[in-house]
């Protein structure tokens, strides 16, 4: 949704979180990065695959060999091989050599598909995350939403405070201009605007500060915004409904499940990593020379030509089957088992906590019906009588029965109930939004609007 749509039509409850689903920022990066986890099983079953290497070189050197031994440390030796002649020469020609290899580890005792297992319990916990990231977001934004409309409610509060301060005013400094009242009356009285001016300001701020909040959760420039107060009017229909936990569906509780499940992947990898690989493997090579197979006998017989050099004249070709067995993985894994077990250990310890909490919030978000369901009948009653209250106080001190400080007493008395009562009305949708994100089930909530 635009922004221009947010400020041009009443922004209901859904509007906001579909809003917020596509613009907030850490929904959208978590998209990513369960995105990018799907993609990484493909890459781990890809792993599987023979390596297949092509290489080519063409070379110009000299060939000079000499008995003795060679290690090419680091890879800088050098293979030439030739005669090992009494002295040196400097005789040089073209080689090459080309080469096709396939090596495969056929058989790893269940480390290629544990590393895809590892990989899809990634994938899975990353898309588990995602969607707790957005339940938890539209509790987010729908909490938010209800904390606007308080505050908007509060604001037409003070607003109606003031009003009827300012009446009180003016009659007030009516009458003491005609000697009706004391003066000092209209001064109270004038006292009594300014605090109803300087009440319904913090109202304005603290509604503007709501507006904001929703405006980030939202993903969209902060502005005025029209609520639905419908909302007020009447209270959800299955508010008295039971909700029970399931613990399966619950979008926090399956996200702290599947860190378990990736946790106990892993620790099968790492246990499997004792065992060996067998390996399949297959070469081809070419091979030129620039230098005759004469040239044992004739140090003469070789060419300097380019193409002489480049030329495959050999071939050879090799298969085989091997095992590559590190006896001491045992011995540096080991701990690394023993770690992860604890990390499972953790992880688990971490779901039954959260299980425990959301258990407990669900119990809470029942009583916090009830009690709100209490205030929201005593709301009215409060408001009438401090209304009558304070037409009554009015006219009394009309004509002349009561102090100002009465008045202004009862004019307070009226003003916090009518506060109180915005108040109840909203916490009987918060209670309800409480039970759904104990129970999970963003619907609960959803399904009134």
């Amino acid at each position: 949704m635009c922004l221009n749509t947010v400020s041009a039509q009443v922004l209901t409850v859904k509007d906001a979180i579909n809003t917020s689903l596509a613009n907030y920022g850490t929904i959208k990066a978590k998209q990513s990065y369960a995105g990018a986890s799907k993609a990484l099983i493909m890459q781990a079953k890809r792993d599987y695959v023979p390596n297949l290497n092509l290489s080519a070189q063409q070379d110009y050197g000299t060939v000079n060999g000499q008995n003795g031994p060679l290690y090419g440390f680091g890879g800088f030796g050098v293979a030439s091989s030739g005669l090992p002649l009494a002295e040196q020469n400097w005789n040089a020609a073209f080689g090459s050599l080309y080469l096709a290899n396939v090596n495969w580890d056929f058989f790893t005792f269940g480390r290629v598909f544990g590393r895809i297992k590892i990989a899809k319990a990634t994938a899975e916990r990353d898309q588990v995350d995602l969607e707790q990231e957005q339940f938890q977001h539209k509790i987010k934004v729908a909490a938010a939403y209800l904390n606007l409309l308080a505050a908007q409610r509060i604001v037409e509060s003070q607003q109606r405070n003031l009003e009827r301060a300012n009446v009180f005013k003016n009659n007030a400094v009516v009458r003491a201009a005609n000697g009706l009242i004391p003066g000092v009356d209209s001064s109270f009285a004038a006292a009594e605007v300014s605090r109803a001016k300087i009440q319904l300001t913090q109202a304005i701020d603290a509604a503007q500060e709501r507006a904001n909040q929703l405006a980030v959760l939202m993903g969209v420039q902060p502005t005025y915004f029209e609520l639905d107060t419908t909302l007020v009017h009447r209270i959800p229909a299955s508010i008295l409904n039971s909700a029970a936990l399931d613990s399966a569906k619950h979008p926090l509780l399956r996200y702290y499940q599947s860190r378990v499940e990736l946790s106990n992947q892993q620790l099968k990898y790492y246990r499997k990593s004792f065992y060996p690989t067998f390996s399949m493997f297959g070469i081809i090579q070419g091979r030129g020379s620039g230098f005759s197979y004469l040239y044992t006998q004739d140090q003469t017989q070789f060419n300097h030509s380019y193409p002489a050099g480049a030329t495959p004249t050999r071939a050879n070709y090799l298969v085989g089957v091997g095992m590559n067995w590190n006896l001491t993985t045992v011995l540096r894994g080991t701990p690394q088992v023993k770690a992860q077990k604890l990390i499972t250990q953790g992880l688990q310890d971490e779901y039954t906590l959260a299980n425990q909490q959301v258990t407990a919030q669900l119990v809470l978000a029942e009583q916090k019906i009830r009690n709100a369901m209490d205030n929201y009948a005593e709301a009215p009653v409060q408001v009438k009588s401090a209304n009558d209250a304070y037409l009554q106080r009015n006219t009394l001190y009309k004509n002349g029965l009561t102090t100002i400080v009465d008045v202004t007493q009862a004019m307070y008395t009226l003003n916090r109930a009518e506060t109180d009562r915005d108040i109840a009305y909203n916490n009987v949708w918060q209670a309800l939004l409480l039970k759904a994100a104990a129970a999970g089930d963003p619907s609960i909530f959803m399904n009134e609007f």
